[in-house]
């Protein structure tokens, strides 16, 4: 059992930068995590995620923009978010559990979420 908190989101103005952090209750390991979002009308989708050895997945619409990473030592885990899109608006929220790169279905355990709001 883990819990999970995020913070960091806000208010941006497109273009500009925010990092979102995911603290837990307890060790991380060997959890793997991920990032999702769910914007306004639509269904929560998979942003990143990152396996423990440090193997990485990322969503096509933000590839090269965001980048997911990991502090076991913290049991924190991130989301840089740059080059920020008002399509990025959504709630983000952090997800823990035993699943692989390769796994569609997510971790069972969520952090409340974190609002992410993008101006053009």
């Amino acid at each position: 059992q883990v819990r999970l908190v995020e913070s960091g989101g806000g208010l941006v103005q497109a273009g500009r930068s925010l990092r979102l952090s995911c603290a837990a209750s307890g060790s991380i390991f060997p959890y793997a995590m991920a990032w999702y979002r769910q914007a306004p009308g639509k269904s929560r989708e998979l942003v990143a995620k990152m396996a423990p050895g440090g193997i990485t997945v990322y969503a096509n619409s933000v590839k090269g923009r965001f980048t997911i990473s990991r502090d076991n030592a913290k049991n924190t885990v991130y989301l840089q978010m740059n080059s920020l899109k008002p399509e990025d608006t959504a709630v983000y929220y952090c997800n823990a559990g035993l699943f692989t790169v390769a796994t569609t279905r997510p971790g069972d355990y969520w952090g409340q979420g974190t609002q992410v709001t993008v101006s053009s």
